[in-house]
């Protein structure tokens, strides 16, 4: 048990973590040390008997789940660290479906749709579904059937509504082309479990501790799942989670998990973290008198031993441009003043169209800076292409995959025939492969058709043939597919500048590599594509440059900074406009409050007394959130009244201390 210390822990993470069993609610405050709580928590479980292997720890993103890990590796031998499962929830479905998913009428090696199939899918339905008069965005569609998906309810057995129509014929052709999508990784392993008592028990006899972190974000499958995988009689159970950070109801999130946790698991053991160890007491203090606003909570209150701390300044600027500007001047300044990293600073907005006008600030003062949430590696173009190909030829009833790859690059094969080739197969209920080799749609073809259809069904055999030969070079083979049709030529004719086409080449190339380690790595390249399913957040955990992190609030949770800026905080802004018809104003007061919690040092608020809105200046309000920060310890003050202040002698010298600094800077 190296590196585990109980005197590391303060007295209720330790009651906590040495909890002998049974249900189990540890109520975890902004910056109390969670994780620290849950891998200690596994040490001590591990040291006192349980088999490290009969341990499960559950959570949303695979960079908590590998950092799970490796703190674990950390504080018991290494051979025990390898044994705990520490999993996302799609991992572990995604290993529940595998082993058992031909219970549901699938086979085993189903196909994964990423948000881009989806939407080819359910477009190609509307299409054919609707009548003249009938229109459904396709994207609205699709946030419409995840919906459905994730509070369990059914595809209807009638056409009455388009949606509805749609729903199911999405899911009847999902299952064609022995597909699944991300809602159904859990739909579907809840099914399993529910109905079939030998799966359930499978699961509930491999772990006999269950640990689930940020139980607030769960929703109602995820609790479903959760309660499946526990034993009936008090179940050796553990959540962590914090109801005040419950910030994703608008995705499924349902807070009443954790809130009536007593309900679903009768007779726990609740413990609450409140000692920070993040924020100073002037920041915590402003939180607590902001969250207590919310009447449907668990009562707790953050507090630090750290004593002192800057007080929180609250600046009300003339308009959304004087905000940027004010912002950067401010950290400018502070990062020369105090020798410190552009990497300690960070500005939080509720919308991201708020981060243009910081763009371009920091650009005209040339502050390095890194916008969070760019597009990830896997959503690329030329990415998605290859990734096609492998899954093509793994599932040639992948329709979406063989549409992506049927034009990249052209084949000779028009875009009337793919269409009549598609409507064709929904007539006929058959894959679009199939559809398009039957000689009743062959027959309908000019001889060049035909033939263009015949040579990319006969070579895609030809490759799935050689890639399913035992010790066949998965990342050589899909290369060669890949210069056998010319598709890195026609990748670059597509491009507008060299560096573009370099960039897209280099990123084919750095997938090819991933396959190939990873097959060097596991004697095997067929996990390849479920882990990049499973992993299409990695991208977003690297951090893309250095500088000033620009970043929404939903983004922001569970990171932290020694000097935030909130910015925006607006009536309509913050809360937005759309919880005051909806009814999630506690919701937004839950979002401010993560903000405000992810500062370590200093924290300064602004709002705008104007704000540009579609080409012109409309008037804004103070929100009403800072009307319950106020209290000791922060400070109102317009930017007007910064500006007016006289410089005095002091200030006068830090002004030029900055500017000597800026000078020496490399």
């Amino acid at each position: 048990m190296a590196g585990f210390r109980f005197f590391d822990l303060n007295p209720e993470q330790l009651r906590a973590a040495t909890h002998p069993g049974g249900p189990m609610l540890i109520l975890a405050g902004a910056g109390t040390g969670k994780t620290r709580v849950i891998t200690a928590r596994v040490t001590w479980l591990i040291a006192n008997g349980v088999g490290a292997d009969k341990i499960l720890a559950v959570t949303f993103t695979n960079k908590a789940a590998r950092e799970l890990k490796e703190r674990i590796g950390g504080m018991v031998e290494a051979e025990k660290a390898k044994l705990v499962t520490a999993s996302t929830f799609h991992s572990l479905c995604l290993k529940i479906l595998r082993r058992d998913i031909e219970r549901l009428g699938y086979k085993p090696n189903f196909t994964i749709y990423d948000e881009g199939d989806q939407t080819g899918l359910i477009k190609k339905i509307i299409n054919r579904t609707a009548a003249k008069d009938e229109s459904l965005d396709p994207g609205a569609a699709k946030a419409g059937i995840s919906k459905a998906k994730n509070m369990g309810w059914t595809p209807p057995e009638d056409d009455k509504t388009l949606l509805g129509a749609v729903y199911a014929r999405y899911q009847r052709e999902l299952k064609q082309f022995n597909a699944i999508d991300f809602d159904d990784m859990l739909t579907l392993s809840v099914r399993l479990m529910a109905d079939f008592p030998a799966v359930r028990d499978y699961w509930r006899e491999k772990y006999d501790h269950l640990l689930v972190d940020e139980f607030q974000d769960t929703n109602k499958l995820q609790l479903d799942l959760v309660t499946l995988l526990c034993r009936e009689k008090r179940p050796n159970i553990c959540v962590v989670g914090d109801d005040d950070q419950s910030i994703y109801g608008w995705r499924g999130a349902e807070i009443s998990n954790i809130l009536e946790f007593e309900r679903h698991f009768p007779g726990p053991e609740v413990f609450k973290l409140e000692q920070n160890y993040r924020s100073t007491n002037a920041i915590l203090d402003a939180a607590n008198r902001l969250i207590k606003n919310n009447a449907r909570r668990r009562g707790k209150k953050l507090w630090s031993d750290s004593p002192g701390g800057a007080n929180v300044t609250v600046i009300s600027a003339n308009d959304d441009l004087t905000e940027a500007e004010f912002v950067a001047n401010e950290i400018n300044a502070h990062k020369h003043s105090d020798r410190l990293e552009w990497e300690h600073f960070a500005v939080l907005y509720r919308m991201n169209a708020q981060s243009r006008l910081i763009e371009s600030e920091l650009r005209r003062m040339k502050i390095p800076y890194r916008l969070v949430g760019g597009r990830s590696f896997f959503d690329r173009r030329e990415v998605k292409d290859v990734i096609s190909y492998l899954n093509f030829l793994v599932n040639p009833k992948d329709d979406a995959a063989m549409l992506r790859i049927l034009t990249s690059p052209p084949r000779g094969i028009g875009g009337v025939t793919i269409e009549n080739a598609i409507e064709f197969s929904a007539k006929a209920d058959a894959n679009l492969i199939d559809a398009m080799t039957s000689s009743a749609f062959s027959e309908t073809l000019s001889s060049r058709a035909r033939n263009a259809i015949q040579t990319f069904a006969d070579e895609m055999q030809t490759a799935r043939i050689r890639l399913m030969t035992p010790g066949a070079n998965a990342s050589e083979l899909v290369g060669s597919i890949l210069a056998d049709c010319g598709y890195l030529e026609d990748l670059k004719r597509s491009c507008k500048t060299p560096e573009e086409a370099l960039s897209r080449e280099t990123n084919v190339r750095e997938l090819l590599d991933a396959l190939a380690d990873y097959q060097t790595k596991h004697k095997n390249w067929q996990g390849f594509l479920d882990d990049i399913q499973l992993d299409r957040e990695r991208e977003k955990d690297k951090e893309d440059g250095r500088g000033v992190t620009l970043i929404t609030l939903h983004a922001a949770k569970g990171l932290e900074y020694p000097h935030v800026y909130l910015v925006g905080a607006e009536d309509g802004l913050l809360p937005h406009e759309r919880s005051k018809l909806e009814g999630t104003v506690d919701e937004e007061r839950r979002l401010f409050y993560v903000g405000i919690t992810r500062a370590r040092q200093t924290l300064t608020i602004s709002h705008c007394l104007y704000r540009t809105k579609f080409g012109s200046k409309t008037t804004c309000k103070m929100s009403g959130f800072l009307q319950e920060i106020q209290g000791d310890n922060v400070d109102f003050v317009s930017h007007a009244e910064i500006m007016a202040r006289p410089v005095e002698e002091e200030e006068a010298l830090d002004l030029f201390a900055r500017a000597r600094a800026m000078l020496n800077e490399p």
